[in-house]
């Protein structure tokens, strides 16, 4: 770890860039990259990320969350003169394998224009408070917040439950006075006698969300100091290969039976095979347990 610890701040020595955030992610972000890469990250003021898209949806996002992700860690780069972007995006949506649960993915992206490398650390969680309801007076406004993290996690007040104008949004909800107040303005609009009041799922007012942010950006960390053996650069892609011969037929299964890095840069690839696991269960098989 030494070893690559030098390496990387080797490569970054001397290196400044640009953390495009209005949410305080600089509190997980970065404490964790500055250590680990020994670089410098600024956080500007005035810049806006909200125009790449926002969860309460009053702006749409602009692509995916991939293509979000780096709109924003490149314009932010670009404005400011330097070659270092950082940036982090996050996405809720119904967990691929779980029903009724909530899958937070966040993703962290370290764009370099000068040496042209970029990697993005993720993870991902069901630990989240996503969830929104319609409300007809302040109790239930005030029960559902409760039962949503409220006031350590922020609220949003909306007057119909899809787009909003401006004026027919209220964020950062994390007082009752606040929310007293929105839930009371939201229902003397409402023309069908109830509101949506949902979570607000910007980091600075969502601990949790924060705290899937700072895995992702650990997992970046993580994809950096994988250098490679050969050209020394930082960030190899790790690749599952699977293949495990069946124990009973001898047959290729599924499961992993080893790990492949590569070099994009050079092209070098080095795998790693778990030498406990010569063989897999029977029960993986194709064609033994069909």
């Amino acid at each position: 770890m030494g070893q690559a610890r030098e390496a990387v701040h080797k490569f970054f020595a001397g290196r400044a860039g640009v953390l495009a955030t209005m949410h305080d992610k600089e509190r997980v972000i970065i404490p964790l990259l500055s250590e680990a890469l020994g670089i410098t990250l600024i956080v500007p003021r005035g810049f806006d990320t909200d125009r790449f898209g926002t969860f309460t949806g009053d702006v749409p996002r602009a692509g995916n969350q991939a293509e979000a992700l780096r709109a924003k860690a490149l314009a932010a780069s670009e404005k400011y003169g330097l070659t270092l972007g950082v940036a982090s995006e996050g996405s809720f949506s119904p967990h691929p394998l779980l029903p009724f649960a909530t899958l937070n993915l966040e993703l962290v992206l370290l764009l370099d224009r000068e040496k042209g490398l970029e990697l993005i650390g993720e993870a991902s969680t069901t630990e989240t408070n996503y969830a929104r309801r319609a409300v007809q007076n302040l109790g239930e406004a005030l029960e559902f917040a409760y039962q949503s993290g409220f006031p350590s996690h922020g609220m949003v007040v909306k007057v119909n439950e899809l787009y909003n104008q401006a004026q027919d949004l209220a964020k950062g909800l994390n007082t009752e006075a606040l929310l007293a107040q929105a839930v009371k303005l939201a229902l003397a609009k409402s023309s069908t006698g109830h509101i949506y009041v949902e979570t607000d799922m910007r980091a600075h007012f969502n601990p949790l969300r924060m705290k899937c942010i700072a895995e992702a950006t650990r997992n970046l960390v993580d994809k950096v100091y994988n250098l490679c053996p050969a050209c020394g650069w930082p960030g190899r892609a790790r690749v599952l290969r699977r293949g495990l011969p069946c124990s009973l037929c001898g047959e290729a299964t599924e499961q992993v039976q080893g790990v492949e890095h590569n070099c994009l840069r050079c092209g070098h690839i080095a795998c790693e095979v778990d030498l406990n696991r010569t063989t897999a269960d029977p029960r993986w098989c194709a064609y033994c347990n069909p």
